[in-house]
């Protein structure tokens, strides 16, 4: 999409009743059309979901629609032009990144379907941890059951801890820790080789390290509301009662005293060559530099143990560990699930399906192998996790349950905006001298107004 923000494809949408739309596809379809982010083998991977959905309503037909986009912002804007095309798909699935937006604007609230299929819905509810859950409401309603999720987690290459004489570091380990581990990294490589690599993006990028540093770029409170939920499907949990409505970000926060001391310790890390500066984009990238040893630590989340697997790693080749603490070890996740649309043509099918793909036997058609995090607690086990590792594979959900107020990336309905502002401004504070830091945050903090006042 590149600088172009949701927003602006939503200001041409007066001008798309004059064209037909009859290339797009789902117009005049019958059944549900549903959109994934992906190719025409993601959505081929999909028909046993949808052989299993049709043998129990085969009266409700189901096509998957593979929408190819270079990320989440490119797809939702590619649903944006369906929507003004007058052939929106019925349900979509969607990441955090979209579903303020999709609330905002786009989705139908699941409370009615829950409220009415509680007794169905419970067990759901019960092997899936509130904070997901929380991280898919706005404004008081849900709008997406989560199907899976990853936090940003530190893997660590065996080898380079092996060469450097390290074993995998403790659970509580600290900043400075990190830092130390680097350095012993550095020591005992030579050239062509990165201690630590990450990519500058909301996921994985520097709010994981500003979430360490109890901070970030934007305030970060709760929509009010969400009790008819939080009492009914988790009355039992005793972190129910700080649950809320919602996520909620209303004002931009670059101009924080910790924004910049963590901006200062990442510029630190590059000055030493101790990383790279950040590049922009997915990490499918890394994962080949990360198996062949050229690579020392990244974030990332439980998807990447599939990826390694597929690069040819050995189980016992990679660790994973939490992020490590600085003022805090609060983790930033990310989650998705499906998004009923407004204009469906039969919501009550369309919860069918979203109710289906939240379902055990379900999921485990949809994830056979750990190629992302299952929202379901059981589902995270030493079976998943057999054919790849790591061995630490428990290190994955109980991110949520040791540090219960790790929460999901800055996503407000702006997301776009947002995103674009921060990706430009981290690569201007981290691509030159330190004095330049102060004064590219000065200009994050001016663009992420200017992102949070655009409409959606």
């Amino acid at each position: 999409m590149g600088a172009v923000g949701i927003g602006a494809v939503a200001a041409t949408i007066g001008a798309w009743p004059r064209l037909t739309g009859s290339d797009i596809p789902g117009r005049g379809s019958k059944g549900l059309s549903i959109a994934i982010l992906g190719t025409a083998a993601d959505a081929e991977a999909r028909q046993g979901l949808v052989d299993e959905f049709n043998r129990l309503h085969p009266d409700i037909p189901v096509k998957i629609q593979a929408i190819q986009g270079a990320d989440w912002r490119d797809f939702f804007t590619k649903i944006l032009t369906m929507l003004a095309a007058g052939a929106p798909p019925d349900i979509v699935y969607v990441a955090t990144e979209g579903t303020q937006l999709f609330a905002e604007r786009l989705a139908y609230p699941l409370d009615e379907f829950v409220t009415r299929d509680a007794a169905q819905i419970q067990e759901y509810f019960d092997d899936v941890h509130p904070s997901l859950v929380e991280s898919m409401m706005y404004q008081g309603s849900l709008y997406q059951l989560p199907i899976d999720w990853n936090a940003a987690n530190i893997y660590l290459n065996s080898s380079a801890l092996e060469r450097a004489g390290l074993s995998r570091p403790d659970a509580n380990w600290s900043k400075e820790d990190f830092s130390a581990t680097l350095r012993a990294m550095q020591q005992e490589h030579g050239g062509g080789f990165t201690p630590y690599y990450w990519t500058n993006r909301l996921f994985g990028g520097v709010v994981p390290w500003l979430y360490a540093n109890d901070t970030s770029i934007l305030t970060e409170s709760k929509w009010d509301g969400g009790n008819w939920f939080w009492n009914q499907f988790y009355a039992n949990d005793t972190t129910s009662r700080n649950r809320s409505g919602g996520p909620k970000w209303l004002h931009a926060k670059a101009d924080d005293q910790r924004v910049l001391e963590t901006y200062e310790y990442l510029h630190s890390l590059v000055s030493e060559d101790l990383s790279v500066r950040p590049s922009t984009g997915g990490g499918n990238a890394l994962v080949g530099l990360f198996s062949s040893g050229k690579i020392g630590t990244t974030p990332a989340g439980g998807y990447w143990a599939q990826g390694l697997h597929e690069a040819g790693m050995e189980a016992d080749g990679f660790a994973v560990q939490y992020f490590p603490r600085w003022r805090t070890q609060r983790h930033s996740f990310g989650a998705a699930g499906y998004a009923i649309m407004r204009t469906a043509k039969d919501k009550d099918a369309a919860w069918e399906w979203v109710k289906f793909c939240a379902s055990k036997p379900a999921m485990e058609i949809a994830i056979p192998s750990p190629t992302t995090t299952p929202a379901r607690r059981s589902m995270v086990n030493e079976a998943l996790y057999a054919q790849t590792g790591p061995d630490h594979w428990k290190v994955f959900y109980n991110t949520l349950d040791k540090f219960p107020d790790s929460g999901p990336i800055p996503a407000p309905p702006q997301t776009a905006e947002v995103q674009s502002a921060l990706i430009k401004n981290t690569s201007l504070a981290l691509g030159g001298g330190p004095k330049g830091v102060r004064p590219a945050l000065s200009k994050l903090q001016k663009d992420l107004e200017q992102a949070l006042r655009s409409t959606v």
